[in-house]
């Protein structure tokens, strides 16, 4: 839930004066336009605060460190001096996880930028600053990939990837970025570097570096990682059908799932959704589409193509156009910016379910937001799919009116689409992470046993609370 405004700590001149002398004028800035830049991140909320002329919360000082040492110097002076530390890497989070509460200090992590290729061992070792597409294009250039694609790849880093648990676009194939991490360095409070090699598996006690997957900066600073990497694809295959309804649709991609076939990417879209990304196929009017793209190894590519048609057999085939529409599209997501100023709210909750309650928690879910008042638009398309279930990404607009305001709106369809996951045992959060959005829910998600676990792991890491003070009310 979100109350008006975010706590704004007081300015404290001190701090950013000694951090200053700490680590040299030219790694510091104090000045009220790095402040409110790094106030916020892309969290709907942050821009409607914004758009009122106020800040979420204002850090004390931004710090751009270059080094392990700058930053062990940095969490050494925090943990002595009780001051709170909140990591930036490119500020695409969409639920205020780098929302700076309580002042202290923020760390952009942009300088940590060094990309290096292990062929030979098939993975690179990357900064925790770099920039997505900055990657893959290094990669391809040598050619190689990743395999993720984040919406937000343009403006996303690779520490910001680990911290959140992000995934991608083509995650039937390469996965989330848990399965793509093979080790990691980060540095954890009272300034202590942790390494964890690149071993291709190890059984050595339990995996301590998955403590800093979708951790959201609460353990510690991620400042490298070891990432595997593939052969550039020999071959894609583009395909597009039209079901009946999405339960047809949905039943047919599990059939390839459970078959073991890893096409890059499936995306299913509700009737609504369709009208979008279809909307040059009449034969698709009316119907669920499903878009799929093929790559890899030529043999596998066909062997698979094969799979593919079979479990879509009762579906009409569309073609490549679907599927050339959403390359070139997949990436603009400025509707957020363009509609707040106008007072319409627009965000996207995504959850993940099993097969057997998928369709009934889409339908749910639906009428649970069209059900709110002030709602304009309420669709959905299934994004990332496993054997075991499915990735639903809802997207909603809505005019609140001047009674019920844009808060009340916004918080109202949040905890309507929080209890219907509760209800049928889904989880809360897919990708996105929990942030400041859904911290409300994360209790009564994983369970109180579970979450005074979590807690006590935190405290034994950080006991001082430093690392991202009041995210996830841990």
């Amino acid at each position: 839930m979100v109350k008006e405004i975010m706590r704004r700590a007081s300015s404290n001149p001190e701090i950013a004066k000694e951090i200053e002398k700490l680590l040299g004028a030219n790694k510091v800035s104090y000045k009220l336009v790095d402040l409110i830049s790094y106030s916020h991140d892309y969290w709907p909320i942050s821009f409607q605060w914004l758009l009122k002329g106020n800040v979420p919360a204002l850090p004390d000082v931004v710090v751009f460190p270059d080094s392990t040492q700058d930053l062990i110097k940095v969490v050494k002076f925090a943990n002595e001096r009780d001051v709170p530390i909140y990591v930036y890497g490119g500020g695409s989070g969409v639920l205020g996880a780098a929302v700076p509460e309580y002042g202290g200090i923020v760390i952009d992590m942009k300088k940590f930028r060094d990309i290096e290729i292990n062929a030979e061992d098939m993975f690179v070792k990357v900064g925790a600053g770099v920039n997505g597409m900055v990657l893959e294009n290094f990669l391809n250039r040598y050619g190689y990939t990743l395999g993720h694609f984040p919406q937000s790849i343009y403006t996303s880093t690779v520490g910001g990837w680990i911290s959140t648990k992000a995934i991608g676009q083509f995650s039937v194939k390469y996965g989330g970025i848990e399965d793509m991490l093979l080790g990691l360095e980060a540095i954890i409070p009272p300034g202590e570097l942790l390494s964890f090699k690149p071993d291709p598996r190890a059984a050595v006690g339990p995996d301590l570096k998955s403590l800093f997957i979708e951790s959201e900066g609460l353990f510690g600073i991620i400042t490298k990682a070891y990432l595997k990497i593939w052969p550039y694809p020999e071959k894609r295959v583009l395909l597009s059908y039209a079901s009946k309804d999405l339960e047809e649709a949905l039943r047919s991609v599990r059939e390839v799932m459970i078959s073991g076939a890893k096409p890059a990417v499936i995306r299913v879209y509700d009737k609504v959704e369709t009208l979008k990304w279809f909307h040059m196929a009449k034969k698709a009017k009316g119907k669920v589409g499903t878009i799929m793209i093929l790559e890899g190894n030529k043999e596998l590519v066909e062997a698979e193509r094969r799979i593919v048609e079979n479990a879509f057999a009762s579906s009409i085939p569309i073609g490549e156009e679907p599927v050339k529409y959403w390359l070139e599209n997949r990436f603009n997501v400025k509707e957020i910016s363009d509609y707040l100023p106008l007072g319409i709210i627009i965000d996207t909750i995504e959850v993940a379910i099993g097969w057997s309650n998928a369709i009934n928690l889409y339908n749910d879910t639906i009428n649970a937001i069209r059900d709110v008042d002030g709602t304009l638009i309420a669709f959905a398309h299934a994004s990332h799919f496993y054997p075991q279930g499915v990735c639903f990404y809802f997207i909603f607009g809505g005019l609140p009116s001047k009674e019920k305001g844009v808060l009340e709106y916004y918080n109202e369809v949040w905890s309507s689409v929080m209890k219907v996951v509760i209800k049928y045992n889904g989880a809360i959060s897919h990708h996105h992470g929990i942030g400041r959005m859904r911290s409300s829910w994360i209790r009564e998600s994983i369970g109180d046993v579970n979450f005074n676990l979590l807690k006590r792991i935190k405290e034994a890491i950080d006991k001082k609370n430093i690392m991202n003070r009041g995210n996830m009310v841990i």
